[in-house]
């Protein structure tokens, strides 16, 4: 799932894709780097830095570039990134088969109505709480993390039967750097065996996130390692992932994740085998 963001505030890509033109031909180069699906988001929820966006300037970010990515390539598949279901229901019907919610439902009520009625796919993703709020969050137990954002994907994919929606239509993301401290990310990563067990397909979006670049720092001087310089550390993450049971990776550069991808496949391919 190749990332497109049409903000002027992404903590990535942020600016680079603000024009329709531009953010169309960024979606059909990322279709053929490889993507399989892109994500077409027009909130940022930047840690810390959430800008609230009206729904009209929402639907006016994603609608003509799903409209316009379909137009020069009918066959793509299209996620929308967003949590409001009026956004939801103009990118669905603009072409966008697949609802990509962080809050999992939780943010607007209308949204698993809408999902079942579109018979849409659906990613529901666990977060903590807003992105302005995660700041003040008291920390979370990095080893209890696990088991929590279980219980609670358990609450939301429940949530989500019950409204209606379709088992087969639904994915799950444990929601990396959602509200989760430093060493929670890295639990989750080796957790997603355990996630695994509820049945459904996990999506893992680790992507140049904040946590790689901490990471990092040992080797820089102490010091963070810009969004600009995470790539190695995002195909590390995203190849881990893959191994530990991820079936989709949500990411920036699709054409050397989807390398990494390969060597991660073959490697689960020869473990399969020699059971």
């Amino acid at each position: 799932m190749g990332v497109l963001n049409t903000t002027p505030d992404s903590f990535s890509d942020g600016g680079g894709f603000t024009t329709h033109a531009s953010a169309i031909e960024h979606a059909l180069a990322m279709f053929g780097e490889g993507a399989d699906i892109v994500d077409v988001g027009g909130e940022s929820t930047r840690p810390g830095k959430h800008e609230p966006v009206s729904i009209p300037e929402e639907i006016d970010r994603v609608v003509p570039v799903l409209e316009g990515v379909l137009r020069h390539r009918p066959e793509s598949i299209l996620s929308v990134d967003t949590y409001k279901a009026e956004t939801a229901v103009a990118a669905l019907h603009a072409g966008a088969e697949i609802v990509n919610d962080v809050s999992g439902l939780l943010w607007d009520r209308a949204m698993a109505k809408v999902c079942a009625a579109a018979g849409c796919g659906v990613v529901l993703m666990h977060t903590r709480g807003r992105p302005e709020e995660w700041h003040a969050l008291p920390a979370a137990d990095s080893r209890q993390v696990v088991s929590q954002v279980k219980q609670e994907l358990v609450e939301r994919l429940q949530a989500a039967l019950e409204a209606g929606i379709e088992r087969e239509r639904l994915v799950l993301d444990p929601g990396i750097g959602f509200g989760k401290a430093y060493d929670g990310n890295y639990s989750l990563l080796a957790g997603l065996a355990e996630l695994s067990s509820l049945g459904q397909p996990l999506l893992v979006g680790v992507s140049r996130k904040g946590f790689l670049g901490r990471t990092l720092a040992p080797l820089y001087q102490g010091v963070d390692v810009p969004v600009g310089r995470r790539a190695n550390a995002s195909l590390a993450a995203v190849t881990a992932a893959i191994l530990a049971g991820a079936a989709l990776v949500r990411v920036h550069d699709v054409r050397s994740t989807r390398e990494a991808a390969a060597v991660a496949d073959a490697v689960l391919q020869a473990a399969e085998a020699n059971i």
